[in-house]
């Protein structure tokens, strides 16, 4: 609930404590009114109230409420209708006029003179598209299709119609795309081979537990709403365990809290599963009639499983594996949720494999305020109708060629016949997001044209050539749903866009017009098109059925927010999976097809080196969502730069003290950071938080190398990349 005309000073001083500001980011189920001051607005016109959705890559997904005087935005506050936000914003969301705002926008297009100068020159819509459109037609006569085109995409804006860009670069013919994700790859085809698909229950359901476990999640910080209904079955009784090699804001709320030796989830899942089996509370109704190779997996964990050895592999004791193992097996519902950052590991997808299989044996998979709990997307059945468009008649090519998101540098420079010439990149910030960056910018110099199109001036955009300025979420319009909750929220148009800004689907019906104008029958994307239009064309009759919604504008007018029906909210209710078998399958043979073991077995560690003996782990920041935020001088005036957290044992041996300056170094290079002590984590273990921070010109993935996780080829086409499993060396600067 800020006002954008709050200044930076006003900020901190009005907020009264900052630990109280930052717990609205946090779990929110108290929020004091009145806390952050606003400013009076001067107006002589009347309010107007807008639906707004943030579109960011974040569980919550929240529905937000925009009042707007005299063309401004003055206000923002949660959308009361939607009943898992209920009408509350984090931190990071209770800055969006900021964003909207900020001196900082790129207000223009912009051509740059020398990439990487910061020479740049304004330029006309008209001059930006002619630019692009003549190298995008040069490309294809020299070498006879555009597959020297790549577009780099994800995930800085799941607004439906941000799918205009993909479309777009359909529409112009077949070219190279980075396919994959660096979210959740490993366990989504982890949970794929025992289920059928990543199906999660709703998080309101929370409160229907006896028994929660977070494995490896940290919603305090990442999934504020969700701790709010966390926090309320604990009121009521639910046991709350923590499972994290890192003491989080999460873990000081638990009931219990267990450090884990990162890497080793799946040997703790496998000795809980060992002493269930032994003390038979698995059970044996619910797997003898629902799923399909439980014998063998029993026989695999009785001849290669014992908790003696859970215990040594993982750092937690014996009693207390066997203690948690009853209490979970015991109650009923028992929920488990699992973190993303948790199979960001070489062995990730097999860890997700063991927890699952742990759910499942003692039933409480298909049950309300149970099922173990990853990402979902069922409430995502759109039309996708802004990339249905297909390449131009006479294209010559089979389809698409893919290069894995998670090593785009690498495999940009190692594509050839024909090579890779050209880069559109909208909704990420590879250079500073992506493993091995120095590799990336390689790839980059050998382009002949970049384009971004972005908010800011980010790491991406100060290397490209061209820069596309597009609106925020209160200048178009759209409709966002969740990974995670099962909500569908609306996104009106509040203000008119600012400078010259416009939205993805604006400039993909701005270069189909000038592609065309060039060339006829260059692009099939259309030229033209009301917004809200385009939304209505999204909408299909299961979406209709789901949300018991019949189009955008009934939505709209309805509140802005409305919830899925509840045949969908409670996962595999009906038992019926998606397997090959219709079953849980304890044995997959999808599995091995696709390299991997068929059971839930464990997969030892990736170890350190004597040359890099200390974990680096690169968490999320609570303050932004990867390289958005942080970067907002609102949240920049709490912590303006980043820093590396290390226990003062380690920081002993190595004759650090509080704020020195250190050096974190591997083969793919080094940053200097001032230290933070903290007995919050291991001692053989330094973290750097994920972000980006204003005026600093490098990120924690600087030395994080492009390693990649077990599992990810099956549903998302490529595999993710083991962010943890990052080893470095350190020493006082």
């Amino acid at each position: 609930m800020l006002t954008e005309n709050v200044s930076r000073r006003t900020f901190l001083k009005g907020s009264a404590a900052l630990s109280t500001l930052l717990g609205l980011g946090t779990i929110g189920s108290k929020a004091a009114k009145g806390l952050i001051p606003t400013a009076s607005a001067q107006s002589n016109g009347k309010k107007q109230q807008f639906y707004n959705a943030c579109p960011r890559n974040c569980y919550d997904t929240c529905s937000i409420v925009t009042t707007v005087e005299d063309g401004r935005i003055t206000f923002i506050t949660g959308n009361e209708k939607n009943k898992y936000t209920k009408g509350r914003l984090c931190v990071k969301g209770n800055t969006y006029p900021r964003i909207v705002y900020s001196p900082d926008r790129i207000k223009y297009p912009m051509r740059q003179k020398g990439r990487g100068t910061g020479n740049w020159e304004r330029i006309s819509w008209d001059e930006a598209y002619t630019i692009i459109a003549k190298k995008i037609l040069a490309i294809k006569k020299e070498y006879g299709n555009t597959l020297p085109i790549c577009l780099n995409k994800y995930s800085g804006n799941f607004n439906i119609l941000n799918y205009a860009t993909e479309g777009m670069l359909s529409s112009i013919g077949f070219t190279t795309r980075a396919q994959g994700t660096p979210c959740d790859p490993a366990g989504s085809d982890a949970q794929a081979f025992d289920m059928g698909t990543a199906y999660n229950n709703d998080p309101e359901q929370f409160m229907d537990a006896e028994y929660i476990i977070l494995w490896g999640a940290n919603p305090a910080w990442t999934s504020a709403h969700s701790m709010y209904f966390i926090e309320q079955a604990k009121e009521k009784g639910t046991k709350l365990v923590v499972i994290d090699p890192l003491i989080t804001q999460t873990a000081s709320k638990a009931d219990e809290y267990i450090q884990i030796k990162p890497s080793t989830d799946g040997a703790l899942a496998l000795g809980m599963i060992r002493y269930i089996i032994d003390q038979h509370l698995f059970d044996e109704e619910w797997v003898t009639n629902n799923s399909i190779g439980f014998h063998e997996f029993v026989s695999y964990v009785k001849k290669n499983i014992t908790v003696e050895w859970a215990s040594e592999k993982t750092g937690v004791p014996q009693p207390l594996i066997e203690r948690i193992a009853r209490e979970y097996a015991t109650s009923k519902p028992a929920n488990i949720w699992i973190g993303f950052g948790m199979q960001r590991h070489t062995n990730g997808g097999s860890m997700v494999r063991a927890i699952d299989a742990l759910a499942a044996m003692t039933g409480n998979v298909g049950k309300r305020g149970g099922g173990v709990n990853y990402i979902g997307g069922e409430t995502w059945g759109f039309n996708y109708h802004t990339m249905s468009f297909e390449a131009p008649e006479g294209t010559v090519g089979d389809g698409d060629r893919y290069v894995n998101m998670n090593n785009f540098g690498a495999q940009v420079l190692d594509a050839n016949e024909p090579p890779i010439k050209m880069m559109w990149i909208a909704c990420r910030n590879p250079i500073a997001q992506d493993p091995e960056p120095n590799v990336v910018k390689k790839a980059f110099d050998q382009m002949e044209l970049i384009v971004t199109a972005d908010l800011y001036m980010n790491q991406t955009v100060e290397y490209s050539d061209i820069v596309l300025p597009v609106t925020t979420p209160f200048e178009t319009v759209g409709i966002n749903v969740s990974y995670w909750h099962y909500w569908m929220n609306v996104n009106e148009q509040a203000i008119k866009p600012l400078y010259e800004t416009k939205s993805d689907l604006e400039i993909a019906m701005g270069l189909s017009k000038k592609l065309n104008e060039l060339e006829s029958g260059s692009c099939t994307f259309p030229v033209s098109g009301e917004l809200d239009e385009w939304v209505e064309k999204e909408f299909n009759d299961d979406i209709r059925e789901m949300f018991g919604v019949n189009s955008w504008n009934e939505l709209r007018k309805k509140g802005g927010t409305v919830k899925a029906n509840d045949k969908v909210t409670v996962a595999w209710e009906d038992l019926n999976f998606r397997t090959p078998s219709g079953k849980y399958e304890f044995y997959s043979e999808k599995a091995v097809e696709y390299g991997h073991h068929p059971l839930p077995v464990f997969i030892e560690e990736y170890k350190t080196t004597k040359e890099y003996p200390i974990r680096c782990m690169s968490p999320h920041w609570k303050l932004g969502i990867h390289s958005q935020f942080q970067h907002i001088d609102w949240l920049g005036a709490i912590h303006e730069h980043p820093f590396v957290e290390m226990h003062p044992d380690l920081a002993k041996k190595y004759s650090i003290r509080e704020n020195d300056m250190v050096n974190v170094r591997n083969e793919a290079g080094y940053l200097t950071l001032p230290a933070k002590l903290t007995k919050t984590i291991p001692t053989d273990t330094v973290v750097m938080y994920e972000g980006w921070w204003k005026d600093v010109n490098y990120t924690e993935n600087f030395n994080v190398k492009a390693i990649p996780s077990d599992m990810g080829d099956y549903k998302k086409g490529q595999r993710g990349i083991a962010f943890h499993d990052n080893f470095v060396k350190i020493e006082k600067a």
